[in-house]
């Protein structure tokens, strides 16, 4: 993923990537900023429930339910100060990270504030969405499951999650904001069945995370190459056929 320095750090970054989709989609699809910044302030900026995050990395992120004591917000600094020390990514050379403005963020705590929401993260190859990752239990037996565009497992397991009652919009709006990319992760939020974009993927669990089985990894592969090479990426309209055989 070396397509294109400054563009992707703007991508990566979970300031200036909620201003580009602001600017694309309208700012009923964007989380709103609760408060960022280089460090976390002595008094606390903003409310909770909440969640902070470093701006320019990935999995660097802690949930406040209930206002820290003054202690708790000292720990707090000093991780904040730990993130950003450094920039994300270089030691498996995730280039886009690089560039990326180093800092904190933070927003309010999406859901019920008890169980976090469903993450919806969508796959796009040569600017057509293809597949829809969604993660569930992120607060504790955290599993992910791999769809295809229309909502059918590619290796059915004992989780059957409904789609998204936004689904189609949300491929929609992946698409566009996808657009001129030969691979982009998109990822969103459903609350109250309005669509909310979470962040831009470059390097899908860095390339590492193993699928429920390998021919998905030789499929998502011809669809980047496709992509690569400017040929129309095929999204599958029958079931295929190792859908159809599980």
């Amino acid at each position: 993923m070396h397509e294109g320095g400054q563009e992707q750090a703007v991508l990566m970054d979970k300031v200036t990537s909620k201003a580009l989709v602001q600017g694309r989609l309208g700012r009923d699809w964007v989380i709103p900023t609760a408060w960022h910044g280089d460090r976390l302030p002595e008094q606390q900026p903003f409310a909770c429930p909440a969640i902070m995050k470093a701006r320019h990395g990935c999995n660097q992120n802690v949930v406040l339910r209930h206002q820290p004591d003054s202690r708790e917000w000292q720990a707090l600094r000093a991780l904040g100060e730990k993130w950003t020390a450094k920039p994300y990514g270089t030691w498996l050379d995730e280039s886009a990270y690089r560039d990326t403005t180093r800092g904190l963020i933070a927003e309010p705590l999406l859901g019920d504030s008890i169980t976090l929401p469903l993450d919806y993260k969508i796959y796009v190859f040569g600017g057509r969405a293809t597949h829809v990752q969604v993660h569930l239990g992120r607060a504790g037996r955290h599993r992910w499951i791999l769809h295809d565009r229309d909502w059918r497992q590619l290796v059915p397991g004992n989780d059957r999650p409904t789609a998204p009652e936004s689904l189609s919009a949300m491929l929609d709006a992946a698409e566009q904001l996808a657009a001129g990319h030969s691979f982009l992760r998109v990822d969103f939020y459903e609350i109250d069945r309005q669509p909310l974009f979470g962040e831009f993927c470059l390097y899908p669990g860095s390339g590492l995370d193993p699928f429920a089985a390998d021919w998905i990894d030789f499929e998502l592969g011809d669809l980047w190459r496709a992509a690569l090479g400017g040929r129309p990426v095929e999204v599958a309209g029958a079931i295929p056929p190792q859908i159809a055989a599980a």
